[in-house]
């Protein structure tokens, strides 16, 4: 059998992270220091910002951007279990939008930035993209960036250890089976759909790679927030786990190297 028997739906990413929303929170890697050190000095993120973030899930990127000044932000959150979460670890900090993009209400031209990280590539480009400008003001600051998973570029001895375990398994957008370049690191088409919106200018991509480094506990956690597995029963589930965390210990003596590439995409409101 080969893999991407299907593709998820975009109602199936809306609600496939809030599942184990603790493990989530705690096994995703953070993003780059470099990412929030761009947005201080390209996209003027400093005190009272006002921003609204698309799909900050358990609030990895929220936590960094509030720190540095994105105030009033608006957290606009789907999945009603990571909307909860985000209340609860935030408090009056940030204003959660239980919606999704396309449906949710705010003002126009209200916002300096807009942010969306690992999580645009749910969503249709254009339309996004269209509502993403309607949002900001001129001369605001749309940012979406990605911890992607892989490099195509580099050897992956882990990936290539356990790609016939799984196969199977659903295709994401993020990487679609067949496709050279997973969607992050698509610079060429990602600067397209920003330039077709029409609205931005300024419009600058930055790419860099780093190597992830994880035990065998850390390899189960980490599969086991990917979207791919939210869909599967609870069983299948543990099983292809259980064997990811048997390779990991077995065949790489529990020391997981992932190549791991972060993609930047910013542009600014004309």
């Amino acid at each position: 059998m080969t893999k991407g028997l299907r593709d998820l739906t975009a109602e199936e990413g809306r609600s496939a992270f809030g599942w184990d929303t603790a493990n989530y929170a705690s096994a995703r890697p953070g993003y780059p220091d470099w990412v929030f050190q761009t947005l201080q000095q390209r996209c003027n993120l400093r005190p009272n910002t006002a921003t609204f973030e698309i799909g900050p899930g358990t609030g990895q990127a929220t936590a960094r951007l509030i720190a540095l000044g994105a105030v009033p932000l608006v957290a606009i959150e789907p999945d009603a279990r990571l909307a909860a979460f985000l209340r609860t670890r935030f408090g009056g900090a940030v204003q959660v939008a239980n919606s999704t993009f396309e449906d949710v209400v705010l003002e126009e031209s209200s916002f300096a930035l807009g942010t969306a990280a690992t999580s645009f590539h749910w969503l249709s480009q254009g339309p996004a993209l269209a509502k993403v400008a309607r949002l900001l003001r001129r001369g605001g600051w749309w940012a979406s960036w990605w911890n992607v998973f892989g490099d195509p570029e580099r050897d992956d001895p882990f990936h290539e250890a356990t790609k016939e375990l799984l196969q199977n398994l659903a295709d994401s957008p993020s990487h679609h089976a067949g496709e050279a370049h997973p969607f992050a690191l698509d610079r060429a088409r990602r600067l397209a759909e920003i330039n077709a919106a029409g609205a931005f200018d300024d419009v600058q991509v930055d790419i860099r790679k780093w190597t992830l480094v994880l035990s065998t506990a850390q390899t189960r956690a980490l599969y086991a927030t990917f979207s791919q597995f939210s869909i599967l029963d609870a069983a299948e589930r543990e099983r292809i786990l259980d064997s990811l965390a048997r390779i990991a210990e077995e065949e790489f003596g529990g020391r997981v190297e992932r190549n791991m590439c972060t993609a930047l995409y910013i542009a600014r409101r004309v």
